[in-house]
């Protein structure tokens, strides 16, 4: 049974600038590095495997692989977007702090039940920072939400709209 998530993984450009941005900024710790000359497959490589630690000791994980091809493009919100908690306080904190640092920082966006601010890092992924607000969890309740119901409402609707 899965119990929780260890880490996510992404490509970056470059493994030092990636750093000052998830540590020196968002302050999660460089945890651990891995420098790969190999895969598991047997083919050499350089890579430079990071790692930095979130609060519940989850991780977001980057490679800067250079001698593999990546497009690194810039992303949509909904493209790809890596949402992290923080409490309200801090929400308003990180919200003036990348305004001063001169990051790309969009917000705060009123979910109804979070409230969020959006940066983008030196890779161009979309950074959300959410802070969440009383009734997050009953917002969230599939019994109370009708998250069935409404997935089901909206596959009829494209099925009707193809037809």
């Amino acid at each position: 049974m899965i119990k929780g998530l260890h880490h996510n993984a992404y490509r970056c450009r470059y493994s030092e600038e990636t750093r000052r941005f998830y540590e020196d900024f968002l302050g999660l710790p460089l945890a651990g590095t891995l420098d790969i000359k190999e895969t598991k497959s047997g083919r050499k490589t350089e890579t430079l495997h990071t790692f930095y630690r979130l609060g519940d000791g989850s991780f977001l994980a980057f490679f800067e692989a250079p001698d593999q091809p990546f497009e690194f493009k810039h992303q949509h919100d909904y493209d790809l977007r890596i949402a992290l908690e923080v409490a309200p306080a801090d929400l308003h904190a990180m919200f003036a702090k990348g305004n001063t640092a001169g990051i790309e920082t969009r917000g705060i966006a009123d979910h109804e039940f979070i409230d969020s601010i959006y940066s983008r890092d030196p890779n161009g992924y979309v950074i959300e920072l959410t802070a969440k607000r009383p009734g997050t969890d009953q917002a969230l309740a599939p019994a109370r939400n009708h998250a069935r119901e409404t997935l089901a409402a909206w596959q009829a609707g494209k099925a009707k709209s193809a037809a």
